[in-house]
């Protein structure tokens, strides 16, 4: 089916892009074999309004025209179908190529490969690789383990609302959300969601990995206005205490808590087994204390020791 459909465009394409006159859907029904064998006119009719809303999907720009007989007619003038030559240097041609690269899921690999095809075929020029011979060691890579992730990505692009099953680090059980996602932006290592929460009626970043189950679309248009630019990294690094001005100081458990030990401005080496870390102290530093469980004790200030303490408890209850 899928192969007869493909078979069956490309054939009315081909007869609207070689025709110098408007062709009517008489005409067109003669010329392809696929319309002959059609039940009747209202199949027929059916079928051709769906390929060329197909085609027009796809790009073709279709007109419609009437002829000399005052029947309708259609045709795809080749200089409206045509791309301009494509300019690109060879640097430009080069950060292509590196960006196509960079995904390594199949969808969007495909995706960036077809878009390479399609610039060369423009007039790209093929340029020489700057990191040939390097791939082995260094290659730029946007790993995506989340199954959050392509839906997501989809909804932000289509302007669909989304709810989902989303576990805050000082919860034991995951709670709904309905959010209007704005755009997807990965920060050290993992991907973040910035969108509206429908339910707090504010705007709030989500972690995909704490995602759970299915992300299901909703039917409906945004409540909110999308702001001009999504700064998700930048609100995510805030939450993490990037610029803080405050300080904190840890106990942290020998050999455990790298990524808090990335972050330490001042390490001092304990004897009995634990090391004390001076840490910069912003937005959501309780929340990700207790991701670390017994392995940290919060030394001070005392209202972070306190949020850290209503946190664990609040997990502990359940």
């Amino acid at each position: 089916m899928a192969i007869a459909k493909a078979e069956r465009l490309m054939n009315l394409a081909l007869c609207l892009l070689g025709t110098r006159r408007p062709l009517s859907k008489r005409e067109l029904r003669g010329s392809i074999e696929a319309y002959l064998e059609a039940g009747n006119d209202e199949s027929f009719n059916r079928m051709f309004e769906r390929d060329k809303d197909d085609l027009r999907e796809l790009g073709l720009v279709i007109e419609t025209v009437e002829n000399l007989e005052g029947e309708t007619g259609y045709l795809a003038r080749r200089d409206s179908n045509r791309l301009p030559p494509v300019s690109l240097d060879a640097e430009e041609a080069a950060a292509l190529g590196l960006a196509a690269k960079v995904w390594q899921q199949a969808r969007l690999a495909g995706a960036a490969s077809g878009a390479l095809q399609k610039l060369r075929a423009g007039g790209m020029p093929e340029a020489g690789d700057p990191y040939e011979g390097q791939h082995s060691a260094i290659e730029p890579r946007i790993p995506v383990h989340e199954a959050a992730f392509e839906p997501l990505m989809l909804a932000c692009r289509d302007r669909r609302p989304v709810v989902f099953e989303y576990r805050k680090s000082n919860a034991a059980r995951p709670e709904p959300r309905q959010v209007e996602p704005w755009a997807l932006e990965c920060w050290r290592g993992h991907w973040y969601l910035a969108g509206w929460d429908r339910d707090r009626g504010a705007e709030r970043v989500f972690r995909l990995s704490r995602i759970t189950g299915k992300v299901r679309s909703r039917a409906g248009k945004y409540t909110a206005d999308v702001p001009d630019v999504v700064t998700v990294r930048e609100t995510v690094a805030a939450w993490a205490g990037e610029g803080a001005e405050r300080s904190a100081l840890i106990r942290l458990r020998a050999g455990a808590g790298y990524p808090l030990r990335a972050k330490a401005t001042a390490v001092r080496e304990g004897g009995d087994g634990w090391d004390e870390l001076e840490i910069p102290y912003g937005h959501g530093l309780d929340a990700w204390l207790v991701e670390f469980g017994p392995d940290v004790v919060v030394v001070g200030p005392a209202d972070l020791r306190a949020d850290v303490v209503d946190r664990l408890r609040a997990v502990a209850q359940g």
